[in-house]
């Protein structure tokens, strides 16, 4: 290399190394802490982010874009030992008194018992579409991947690659479907002892506390809402788009329905007590 090319290779490392450090930083590029008076935390140049509880307050955080489908992941590692009381809730939500939602909620419990993975989708404010499971890992352990696919067809949530639930489109037998409404990402860490753990029978242990719940590796494939329109156009719907039409092949359906043979613990589609008037129209499909 002559004296003369010097200039121009350090140039190009720095915008290397630079690049390099935005991307790294991704949680710092896509989420705000909203909440919490420090008690959210972005650790590791932002691969890492916590939230913590304790009796004075929770925390939270939500992500800057705005999306109108998409396929996300998140990892979380969830509070260990006794969390009862306790909710870390990762979900996506729009605005407004008739929103769209795509819940997960994680309820705590007393040490050696399982967490409940409480799963919710809302339309048009309509929600009452509860599913319940334990998981198959300890959840407080390690990380593990909780994947969110929602396209004008289907939403499905997987657990590290293992769908556990899909609710499809059923506008055409009247059923209210999230297409309309772009929504952010929201996690939240907080105190629900009068009802997450055994109806309320169970309170939070506050000698226990703080309570943290970590997050990493977040990713997005997703349509960016912005200004009123969408990153997706009819002509970006190639390969690299291909989640907008995404189903379950019959390897996946196989591996839904063991998941809800032999984890899932409460399903709305099956409570006739609930629905004295008939299960909800959605339920009846397969």
């Amino acid at each position: 290399m002559d004296s003369s090319s010097a200039p121009f290779m350090y140039l190009a490392l720095t915008l290397l190394s630079s690049f390099l450090t935005l991307t790294a930083a991704n949680l710092y590029q896509d989420f705000d802490i909203t909440w919490g008076d420090g008690r959210g935390k972005m650790l590791n140049n932002g691969d890492l982010l916590s939230l913590s509880l304790d009796k004075a307050s929770g925390s939270g955080f939500q992500s800057k874009n705005e999306f109108l489908f998409g396929k996300i992941d998140m990892q979380l590692k969830l509070v260990p030992g006794n969390s009862a009381g306790t909710v870390t809730a990762y979900y996506l939500s729009s605005k407004g008194s008739a929103w769209d939602e795509i819940d997960y909620e994680f309820l705590g419990n007393l040490s050696g018992d399982p967490y409940i993975l409480h799963t919710n989708v809302f339309s048009q404010g309509k929600g009452n579409r509860e599913q319940q499971f334990y998981l198959w890992f300890d959840p407080t352990a390690d990380f593990h991947t909780y994947s969110i696919l929602w396209n004008p067809q289907r939403i499905i949530f997987s657990v590290d690659g293992t769908p556990i639930r899909e609710f499809k489109n059923s506008e055409s037998i009247g059923v209210a479907f999230p297409k309309n409404q772009p929504m952010r990402i929201y996690s939240s860490l907080w105190n629900a002892d009068d009802w997450a753990t055994r109806g309320g029978l169970v309170k939070t242990d506050w000698s226990q506390a703080p309570f943290t719940a970590s997050y990493r590796n977040f990713k997005a494939d997703a349509c960016i809402w912005s200004s009123g329109a969408s990153s997706c156009t009819s002509s970006s719907s190639t390969n690299s788009n291909s989640w907008l039409s995404q189903e379950l092949d019959t390897a996946n359906q196989d591996r839904l329905k063991w998941v809800q043979k032999n984890y899932m613990i409460y399903n709305y589609c099956t409570d006739a007590k609930r629905f004295p008037q008939g299960l909800p129209p959605e339920c009846n499909t397969s």
